[in-house]
């Protein structure tokens, strides 16, 4: 018999905060449904979700993006974006290009089978987590959308504060 894996809400016990019991808890459940996208990804279209988000962004500025601008929207290291675009420019699935005046710089952009790609992937990546939500009806999602937009207010305005 296997054991359960423990989520991070397992770690709060009923004498935390109510509010460190809800963190715990939302973290849950985006972590469960990260898990289904990612092995979803993996299983219909053989690729990552760092690939899926960097195409995303791709797909967001037709015209491409500069290798810099990409690693700062995905929050991580040139070298990570560096290696994910090799693969893709390997598939043909992106394509670098010079950057008028600056001979070091580089703009990546999706090609016509790139964008045909992430179509076909976006839809289901939208269905996946449409039905990662199917247990709430449209009232509930419209009061957990509400109220999760008042918590992200808070947190930038205590997060302005901290940049002051």
């Amino acid at each position: 018999m296997t054991t359960p894996s423990l989520d991070l809400e397992a770690r709060a016990h009923s004498e935390h905060a109510q509010e460190l019991r809800l963190w715990l808890r939302l973290l849950t459940c985006s972590q469960l449904i990260e898990k289904r996208v990612r092995a979803c990804l993996r299983e219909q279209f053989d690729t990552t979700l760092p690939r899926f988000d960097l195409m995303a962004q791709l797909e967001r500025h037709p015209e491409g993006l500069k290798m810099k601008e990409l690693s700062h929207r995905l929050m991580v290291t040139g070298g990570n974006v560096t290696g994910i675009t090799d693969q893709l420019v390997t598939e043909g699935l992106v394509e670098r290009m010079g950057v008028d005046g600056d001979r070091r710089a580089f703009r990546v952009r999706l090609t016509d089978r790139g964008r045909a790609s992430f179509v076909d992937m976006a839809q289901q990546h939208e269905q996946w987590i449409v039905e990662a939500f199917e247990g709430l009806n449209a009232r509930d999602l419209d009061s957990l959308h509400k109220l999760l937009g008042k918590v992200k207010q808070h947190q930038l305005e205590l997060n302005r504060k901290l940049d002051e």
